[in-house]
């Protein structure tokens, strides 16, 4: 089947082309990037045109399926534009939250022009998601949410979203990329390219399942960061009833559903690990036995060299989780059971 040159399954396709066309000039990072198409293709490496046809048909299929609910989001009350996807027959809108804030009402707008009412209802700012109720009258075309765990680096993505605001002209472009990472808390990083207004829109498997949101454009423009789904999942019903909590952050570090030990970490000198500088009272910590001055040397099965992988193996967590902490102390090796907190409560708590 041929495809129009401005349709959103080419532009992936020949982004596939040019990858592989890579491989012929690029010996061990073409063989690489060859296994890392594989999978995705159901058999052996291979360059074979019918392998390109099932990507192409692949692609194409998920356009043709989730384009209609890609949808943009304008409010005229403080002249700004977003994206968002329609996740139910009956108009429920997931976006991001810094797309809705400020904003009790937004105009959706869909891909054939026609343009709806809309009412923001919750929003989790720390997690960067939100949603939008269509107040018309439905059924309105959904996609089918997936889940965003399971997301591996290297796994192949395609994100949607109307890109410098909504264009009557065309459909939201489409780019196809890869996930580069998972991490910190609910966020992922992919390497398809963003720009201004595709805040909010939709991130999609291959299957065409939507597994995140678009969050916000890293230092380059092919190093976004998307709001996986089952962040939605988890808030769903206090998003539904309309609440609205946790703040927005440039760094996701210092959200404040951060899963956390509980700790102060001092510095290290000339050591692998992280030293203990303090132990919070009433902090998992404290409450599984570790103490300041032991240096933590594991967390489950990473060890750990310095404060930042605490940090970066910390945000691939969930509060509530209990991690195997191994500890140094006076030349002796030990191991607690430490369940983590969320940031913001235990030191409300304090």
């Amino acid at each position: 089947m041929c495809l129009q040159t401005n349709h959103p399954a080419f532009v992936a396709l020949i982004l596939v082309m040019n990858m592989l066309q890579r491989i012929f000039f690029s010996g061990a990072a073409g063989a690489w990037l060859l296994a890392a198409v594989a999978p995705v293709l159901g058999g052996e490496p291979s360059l074979s045109l019918p392998d390109l046809a099932k990507l192409e048909a692949k692609v194409e299929a998920v356009a043709t399926q989730v384009t209609p609910a890609t949808v943009a989001l304008i409010s005229e009350a403080i002249g700004s534009s977003g994206s968002g996807v329609v996740a139910t027959a009956d108009g429920l809108v997931l976006t991001a939250a810094h797309v809705v804030q400020g904003s009790a009402e937004l105009l959706v707008v869909f891909p054939d022009g026609k343009q709806v009412p809309g009412k923001v209802l919750g929003a989790n700012y720390s997690k960067d998601i939100a949603m939008v109720q269509i107040t018309a009258k439905g059924p309105w075309p959904c996609v089918q949410r997936g889940i965003s765990k399971p997301l591996a680096a290297g796994d192949w993505v395609i994100a949607l979203g109307h890109s410098a605001g909504f264009d009557p002209s065309r459909p939201p472009p489409l780019r196809f990329g890869r996930v580069i990472s998972k991490g910190p808390g609910n966020f992922l990083t992919t390497d398809c390219t963003l720009i201004g207004g595709d805040s909010g829109g939709p991130l999609f498997d291959l299957d065409g399942k939507l597994v995140g949101i678009h969050s916000n454009i890293g230092v380059a423009l092919k190093n976004n960061n998307h709001a996986g789904i089952d962040g939605f999942s988890e808030d769903w019903d206090r998003l539904l009833s309309g609440e609205g909590w946790g703040r927005l952050s440039l760094n996701p570090f210092a959200n404040p559903e951060m899963p956390v030990l509980g700790i102060e970490m001092g510095l290290a000198r000339r050591v692998k690990g992280v030293p203990v500088e303090m132990v919070v009272p009433r902090s998992p910590a404290a409450a599984a036995g570790v103490r300041p001055g032991d240096l933590i040397l594991a967390l489950d099965r990473s060890e750990i060299l310095n404060g930042n992988e605490l940090l970066q193996v910390l945000a691939k967590k969930q509060a509530g989780d209990v991690v195997m902490l191994r500890v140094l102390r006076d030349d002796q090796s030990l191991e607690f059971k430490v369940t983590l907190a969320r940031r913001d409560k235990l030191f409300q708590a304090q």
